[in-house]
């Protein structure tokens, strides 16, 4: 229970007049008597709180950056009609900065016997789970003086998901895709990929793909045409370690790994090829294993929703042995990790071996633009500076990158937001060669 603004406002309204005119206590009682009495009338006119049932409805999901409306039903058992300013606490991150009293606090009035329904939008900003804390409820009578007020716990959990803002290239990867398939005017041919169907020779046709005993049958020059193989098995590997919490511009590494991901397993099930996931630093965080092709995808995305980078060195013996325990036979191995100097160097070449002799191996890693812009200021003796610490990190990741391509590793370097289609390049440019 509390007193109101109003009040106190009366109070000290009525309490004036007897200060000046006649300043005694007889004065004050006689003012704060019949105040005393209103507010007590007004708090017993006040709809009780501990009664009213609560209850949620509403999104259980959203996307990074969309909004989600969870509704609040209230019911007011009473026979007293229910006047209520409410605030629907949730954790600081469900709404942007700023937004937080207006999006949490409602008003409400609801008559005797009656329900009503309350919204709050949500706009999360982090990934994760979302779940409501508590509902506060303060009562008022119908004066305004005082008031009831209480708190209930009504559960609700909005998982918030990546946004997958890489989406927008998936049309133009299909379209790629489509060519290599044969299901255009453009085929190709690579070894290892399957044969498809027999077509008559036009100039420019390689002469390795023409079939001679097909030729032989009829009066004209037939030659194969092939498409990419199908039902290759993709293991995408997530670094969840200390690197994947640097942060690259607004965000960490490890989002845009993640949106990398999500492209590659779009466009990698639209080929007919089995996408599983799995996120490693010490132990497990993730594993997606055996989804159908248009299960894939929002398996992927529920399980990356929880993710978050962990302030440890990841484990790189034990981070190849899961994945070959979760990939037995041949398979395109795609690393999402750093192409830092150390973690490579003392963690994952001395194991590499034991992934390339068994799988194709495909290394993603987030550069920072900011490296690049700094490689090339000038100036001032504080920017020639700049620039040497900028080139610097660049050879070393060149370095680096080079040792693994030795080994046999296909490399892809790249920015945030072309990390995702470049990846998706590099994997259709597997395909063409028939290394899948």
């Amino acid at each position: 229970m509390a007193l109101t603004g109003r009040a106190a406002l009366l109070a000290a309204l009525g309490s004036l007049p007897v200060g000046i005119w006649d300043p005694s206590w007889t004065g004050i009682l006689a003012v704060n008597a019949p105040l005393a009495a209103a507010c007590a009338c007004d708090f017993a006119l006040a709809a009780p709180v501990r009664h009213l049932r609560l209850t949620r409805s509403g999104d259980t999901s959203a996307r990074l950056g969309e909004t989600a409306d969870v509704t609040l039903t209230i019911t007011n058992p009473s026979r007293r009609p229910l006047r209520a300013h409410l605030r629907d606490a949730w954790p600081p991150s469900s709404w942007e900065p700023g937004a937080e009293v207006a999006a949490s606090r409602h008003r409400a009035t609801i008559p005797a016997g009656e329900r009503r329904r309350i919204t709050t939008r949500l706009r999360p900003t982090r990934r994760g789970d979302r779940q409501a804390d508590r509902v506060t409820i303060r009562s008022y009578g119908p004066l305004g003086l005082f008031s009831r007020q209480g708190t209930h716990k009504v559960p609700w959990t909005v998982r918030v998901l990546p946004p997958f803002t890489s989406r927008k290239h998936l049309p133009s990867k299909l379209a790629r895709l489509r060519e290599l398939d044969g299901r255009t005017s453009v085929l190709t041919r690579g070894e290892g990929t399957e044969f498809d169907s027999l077509r008559e020779y036009v100039p420019g046709d390689d002469t390795r793909s023409i079939d001679w005993r097909a030729t032989a049958r009829q009066s004209t020059v037939a030659v194969r045409t092939w498409r990419p193989e199908r039902d290759r098995h993709i293991l995408l590997v997530l670094d969840t370690g200390r690197t994947s919490a640097g942060r690259v511009g607004d965000a960490p590494r490890l989002d845009a790994s993640m949106d990398a991901a999500l492209l590659l397993a779009a466009l990698a099930s639209r080929a007919g090829d089995r996408v599983d996931l799995l996120a490693y630093d010490r132990r497990v965080r993730a594993l997606v294993q055996g989804r159908t092709a248009g299960d894939v995808l929002p398996s992927l995305v529920n399980a990356m929703a929880t993710l978050e980078p962990e302030l440890i060195e990841t484990d790189a013996r034990g981070l190849t042995a899961t994945a070959l325990r979760t990939a037995p036979r041949h398979s395109l191995i795609v690393l999402l990790t750093t192409l830092d100097a150390a973690p490579i160097e003392e963690g994952l070449l001395p194991v590499l071996s034991q992934l390339t002799q068994r799988h194709t191996v495909l290394l993603a890693s987030v550069a920072d633009p900011h490296i690049a812009r700094m490689a090339t200021t000038r100036g001032n003796t504080e920017a020639v500076y700049e620039a040497a610490a900028g080139a610097q990190a660049q050879n070393e990741r060149h370095r680096t990158a080079d040792q693994l391509r030795r080994h046999g590793v296909t490399i892809v370097d790249a920015t945030p937001e072309d990390l995702a289609p470049s990846l998706a390049d590099a994997y259709l440019a597997l395909k063409t060669a028939g290394r899948l």
